[in-house]
Parts: structure tokens; sequence; C-alpha cells
């Protein structure tokens, strides 16, 4: 996401709609992402979306210019996007969302081989999820910006708000704990 221009944002600073909604339609896919990616439920990641630009336009008349605005905008995805993840972990301690199997319909050989390769993505991307679902939020939350994202180190501590080296021992962490869950679905 490239960073928003100064004057746009001193524009929704001043009340000007048209600027917040270019905002809006400049950022919603990055937020979106960093949220799906931490809550794992498109569902809950509409919802930290909107919760996400709401507070955005409540507070945008607080950004004071320290940092980028995009390290601004995803300290606030992140963590709400953790708060959602937290509430729904409490509502549901597991799930099961990516056990659904697909019948796949006889089809030409052309479409056949189509349809294989969008189902070969499809349980890849299950699985990343999966994986995901089973680091604790703080993890997620850094492996997300990170890997997901290609936020720095840096910038993912100013999104977090936690120590660098914090972001370090996160990220080791989350990478040691999916090594292991690889392994283990991997292993007979």
């Amino acid at each position: 996401m490239e960073d928003i221009p100064r004057q746009l944002i001193e524009q929704a600073q001043s009340g000007d709609m048209a600027a917040f909604e270019q905002i809006y339609r400049a950022t919603a896919g990055f937020v979106y992402s960093v949220a799906l990616r931490i809550t794992g439920s498109a569902e809950e990641a509409q919802e930290a979306t909107q919760d996400v630009y709401m507070k955005v336009y409540r507070s945008i008349d607080k950004f004071e210019f320290r940092s980028q605005f995009k390290t601004w905008l995803y300290r606030i995805a992140a963590n709400t996007a953790i708060n959602a993840y937290n509430r729904q972990s409490r509502d549901f301690r597991r799930r099961d969302d990516f056990d659904a199997i697909l019948a796949v319909v006889p089809a030409k050989d052309d479409i056949a081989a189509e349809v294989s390769g969008r189902e070969e993505r499809r349980l890849a991307e299950g699985r990343l999820q999966s994986l995901l679902d089973r680091l604790n939020p703080d993890q997620r939350a850094c492996l997300v910006l990170r890997e997901i994202e290609g936020l720095s180190y840096e910038e993912i501590s100013q999104a977090l708000r936690c120590n660098l080296n914090t972001v370090r021992t996160r990220l080791k962490r989350a990478r040691e704990a999916l090594m292991q869950l690889s392994s283990e679905r991997t292993s007979p």
C-alpha cells in the first residue's frame, strides 16, 4: 500500500468527505486483507474493516504526521482485528471451516484442469489459514504484517506499538510454531 499524500489527509482532517472516501478506497483492500488474515473469517474481517474506518473517521483529526499514515492505519487495523479475533475465539473455541470436501463435477479436460488448479489454490489457502488460526493473535498479527503485507520490522513495531525486539521474538516464535505444525501435518 502506498502512503497517502499529506494534502489528502489534511483535507480529510478538515471534514472533506470526498478526501476521506479517497483514503478509504485506496486503503480498504489492505485493511480487509490484514483483518482477514488475523481473524480467519470473512465475516469478522468485514466487520473489523468497518470498525477500523469508523475509528479512523473519528480520530483522523488526531493524526499528527509523526509516522506514515499507513503505519497509523495498520496499527488500528491490527489491533481491531486482534480484538475481533479474541471476541470470536471466546464464542467459538474451535472452528472446522476448512474441513468441507468439495465434490468435483466431471468436466472437459481444460475446464477440469482449471477447476483443479483453483481448488488446489483454495486448499493451500485453507491450509495456510488453518495454520495461522493456531497461532496466538500477537504472533499472527506480526506474521501477517511481515510476510503477507510486507511491512518492515520497524513498521510492525510502530503499527503494533511494541518494542522492535518483541516483534522479532513474535516472528521467530510464529515461524517456529508454523514449522512445527506443518511437520505434524505431514508426519504419518
